[in-house]
């Protein structure tokens, strides 16, 4: 019952309210689960995440969770962040693209299950070939105890913090950055958690 009116109150949401329930008929005549992560909806092929709805300030989207693996020929699918490895979303401005590209949707959508059914994985390499700023490697070397909390954090978490402290252009932005997120890193939270 939680589900259904967590469904329900996203699909009430004025932003995106008719793009949203459009994508959501197309994805789920590929017979996937439907459920509300990260708050949005979120669909799965045998629990691996295939795709999901954004509802964005300028656009709506479709957002395919291995989308760097997936065939694009046409060139429609968008990397969401210049950080992004494997996301790679389907950008809509109105209701009438979203009617215009049905096929193009399902087909999307299809080469996303057909990619977990192949059991296809996503190598996160640049995971592991991180550069630690200086100001950060510094902090790590002189405060043993953020060191231990910093090492602790999930891959995922340090790769948060270590790429909003280096895309910072300033040493002074880069300190300060740190600074603010340390509570947060001796807390084992990742950087956009509270």
């Amino acid at each position: 019952m939680k589900k259904k009116s967590e469904v329900e109150n996203l699909l009430l949401k004025k932003n995106w309210h008719k793009e949203r329930k459009k994508l959501r008929s197309l994805i789920l005549d590929c017979d996937l689960d439907e459920e509300v992560k990260w708050g949005k909806l979120c669909y799965s092929y045998q629990d691996s995440n295939v795709v999901i709805i954004y509802g964005m300030k300028n656009y709506c989207a479709l957002g395919f969770f291995k989308g760097s693996l997936l065939d694009d020929d046409t060139g429609f699918l968008v990397q969401p962040g210049k950080h992004s490895q494997a996301m790679r979303q389907l950008r809509f401005d109105n209701l009438d693209e979203i009617s215009d590209s049905e096929d193009l949707i399902k087909d999307y959508i299809g080469k996303a299950i057909q990619a977990e059914r192949d059991g296809l994985e996503v190598d996160f390499d640049e995971k592991d070939n991180l550069t630690y700023p200086d100001e950060l490697q510094d902090v790590l070397d002189d405060d043993p105890e953020f060191a231990e909390a910093f090492d602790d954090l999930t891959p995922g978490r340090q790769r948060g913090y270590v790429l909003h402290f280096s895309d910072a252009k300033r040493s002074t932005t880069r300190s300060s950055r740190i600074e603010k997120c340390t509570a947060k890193i001796l807390d084992g939270k990742g950087l956009n958690e509270r």
